[in-house]
């Protein structure tokens, strides 16, 4: 693949990784908007909401076997648009079974879609030789701080969802479309069991298992990706217990007013984002295993100080240290699924896929009835343990290709920009 194709490849996706931080954050920031419009009540809402994570987790495993028919490339090209227009569908309709149908479609596209994606990033990872899986998810963390800004501007103007709406798929439809052409559909797989062959030779006792599953192209062993999966839960249980609870916490328990109540959430997004966008330096020059270890220390640090800080402040801290720790986990959770099954990986990657939204579907209901029952400072320091057990799992973040030495996947073309 030339050097021109990839970098083209690297910019249109990260562009549907933005495209997609925006349509996401312009769904779940006017929830209360879409409630009101189609006259939702409380008790029904929590059902519309959790009938989104488990259609997306059907879209993924819909998508492990599609690819085996079409590249993934080619799945994102018509996911993403779906998604877009199940944005307008939501914001369009007026009766409760219009909106089933629209969350319906944006559940199954949203699934099709992160797999895709991530299955685009992980062979172009490959494809480059070092590490840009975090850049990628630093362009959906900017999406999602542009489309809160202007879930904001809606909700402060007073506008209708279609209003809100109607402009933002306008642009994000077709500037979609048009990037798509340029999706880099890596042809790896050859190389990729070629090398996994010659790893056996490389590995010890330990690793032979995982080397010679990846040689063999056998289908993905789940007992081995099966860290991944847990590792993924616990930072989307984490990412979930920031999203919901951030606001709450910061005004009920730490007496925050309700201005500032809106801030943790937005330190971290911010923190994130920031994060991202330098992390894939981290991880080439420290490796992997080291930036998920202080990833996950970092935000269990995190979480300790939201649980016994003394005053709003100090919580905001807290939820800023969460951003820096857990921004790294998840790309690098994918980009590891990748390397473990390199003959494999977008199987790897669609299985791993449906485990962010389990995490998304448990976190906020687990630390809310812990709140309840408990309370909410002692509701924080469940996720702070899930988070931690990252620690015990991190070597699974290593495989043969950091014995190249600093951490560097070893390239199989000419390094690009």
């Amino acid at each position: 693949m030339t050097d021109a194709r990839l970098r083209h490849g690297r910019l249109s996706l990260a562009l549907s990784f933005f495209v997609q931080g925006v349509t996401f954050a312009l769904l779940v920031t006017r929830i209360p908007a879409i409630q009101d419009r189609y006259g939702i009540s409380n008790a029904l809402l929590p059902v519309f909401l959790a009938a989104v994570p488990v259609l997306a987790g059907v879209g993924s495993v819909v998508t492990e076997k599609l690819v085996a028919r079409v590249r993934p490339g080619v799945v994102l090209r018509w996911a993403q648009p779906v998604v877009l227009l199940a944005l307008l569908g939501a914001g369009a309709g007026g009766e409760v079974w219009q909106l089933g149908i629209a969350l319906a479609a944006f559940g199954l596209s949203v699934g099709a879609l992160d797999a895709s994606m991530n299955m685009l990033g992980v062979s172009l990872q490959r494809a480059y030789g070092r590490s840009i899986m975090l850049g990628f998810h630093a362009a959906y963390s900017l999406g999602g701080i542009a489309g809160a800004s202007l879930a904001w501007v809606g909700a402060h103007w007073d506008l209708s969802l279609l209003v809100s709406y109607l402009p933002v798929v306008a642009l994000l439809l077709p500037a979609a479309l048009i990037g798509s052409r340029w999706y880099a559909d890596t042809d790896a797989d050859t190389d990729a069991k070629a090398d996994a062959a010659a790893a056996i030779n490389r590995t010890d006792g330990k690793d032979a298992e995982k080397a010679a599953g990846a040689a063999s192209g056998q289908p993905v062993a789940f007992r081995l990706l099966l860290p991944l999966c847990l590792v993924m839960a616990f930072a989307y249980i984490g990412d979930s217990t920031v999203s919901n609870w951030s606001a709450k916490y910061l005004q009920d328990v730490l007496g925050g007013s309700e201005e500032l109540a809106t801030v943790p959430y937005n330190a971290y997004m911010v923190t994130t984002l920031l994060g991202r966008a330098v992390g894939d330096l981290g991880v080439r020059r420290f490796g992997p295993v080291a930036v998920v270890r202080c990833g996950s220390l970092l935000a269990g640090a995190g979480f300790a100080v939201v649980a016994l800080a003394s005053g709003a402040w100090m919580g905001i801290l807290g939820f800023t240290m969460l951003g820096l720790g857990l921004c790294v986990i998840v790309p690098q959770t994918f980009a590891a699924a990748g390397r473990l099954f390199p003959a494999a990986s977008d199987i790897a990657v669609a299985r791993l896929n449906i485990f962010n939204y389990v995490g998304f579907l448990i976190g906020s209901p687990l630390v809310g009835a812990l709140g309840d029952l408990w309370s909410y400072r002692g509701a924080m320091l469940v996720p702070m343990v899930m988070v931690l057990v990252t620690l015990v799992y991190a070597h699974s973040f290593g495989t043969d290709v950091d014995r190249y030495g600093g951490g560097h996947e070893r390239p199989r073309t000419v390094d690009v920009g």
